[in-house]
């Protein structure tokens, strides 16, 4: 697990909201240390100190968080220069303009979107690689957030190709720095309500269609938990020997093809259990067993 006094940095923190934040509070629990990232001032001002008023001040102030620009080379070496050794980090990063790069239409002319979303959501996880694992002399691990990259969805247009971009970077940077002993990999989340989530055209669309294929009951906003914790997984000593791959945590939606029947649908609520029929009690008796609730 989690290895207990050692630095973890958690970036891309925006609000309570964000798996960031569900993310670096499990690591605390667990006995680490937490440094969060913004990308500057005046966001962390916009969406953390102003858009989570369910947090003390004081809890804020206890909470170690630094500015970093992923798109400014220099920030990240000073980022990871200051804080000296590490043990992992978490790229919860993205973005891409809802105006240009997701809608009803996948634009071709709007270049400088492109490559900013691209830039940002896929190609700064080598930049954070790169500096972050100079860092890791015992080795470490880093885990990216990525979303259902093996098929197309409405409005998710070029997130969507960098997405499937992104983990392709994570399986090429886990063959470069697996000699460091450095592991990389990714979550693939099912749609989860958050910020950044909101800028998505029509998202709840997304948590419709999750109704239809995930056999697995998917809640938006109570299942950033179990995000988090498979990205704490992978940042722990328990997956010592997973590295380039994608985890996919999406109530089995990404192994479904097409609608679920009727009758596969998640239940409500947890069956109750099923009570051993007399016979099978019975032999259990015979065989010297106590029959318990199955």
């Amino acid at each position: 697990m989690i290895k207990p006094g050692e630095t973890y940095v958690v970036m891309g923190l925006l609000n309570t909201d964000s798996i960031a934040y569900a993310t670096g509070k499990m690591i605390q629990e667990l006995g680490g240390n937490v440094v969060y990232t913004a990308q500057n001032e005046r966001m962390k001002k916009i969406f953390f100190d102003r858009g989570c008023p369910e947090l003390t001040q004081a809890h804020k102030d206890a909470m170690c968080i630094k500015y970093c620009d992923v798109t400014i080379e220099n920030e990240v070496r000073n980022l990871f220069r200051d804080l000296g050794e590490v043990s992992g980090v978490v790229h919860s990063i993205a973005y891409a303009n809802p105006k240009t790069c997701l809608g009803s239409h996948v634009y071709t002319n709007a270049f400088e979107d492109i490559k900013q979303a691209f830039g940002i959501s896929c190609a700064s996880l080598a930049t954070v690689s790169q500096f972050a694992q100079e860092h890791m002399p015992k080795g470490g691990s880093i885990v990216t957030l990525s979303f259902a990259s093996q098929v197309a969805f409405p409005f998710y247009n070029w997130m969507g190709v960098n997405k499937a971009a992104l983990e392709a970077l994570v399986r090429a940077l886990a063959r470069e720095y697996g000699r460091e002993h450095v592991r990389v990999n990714a979550v693939s989340a099912g749609p989860l309500t958050t910020k950044a989530a909101k800028s998505i055209p029509h998202f709840a669309c997304l948590n419709q269609t999750w109704k239809k294929m995930s056999p697995l009951p998917w809640d938006p906003i109570k299942d950033k938990q179990e995000v988090a914790n498979a990205v704490v997984f992978l940042l722990g000593e328990y997956a010592r020997k997973i590295t380039g791959q994608t985890l996919y945590v999406d109530g089995g939606a990404s192994v479904v093809g097409g609608e679920l029947l009727r009758h596969e649908k998640p239940l409500r609520s947890m069956p109750a259990k099923r009570r051993v029929n007399q016979k099978a009690a019975a032999e259990l008796v015979a065989a010297g067993a106590t029959p318990e609730a199955g």
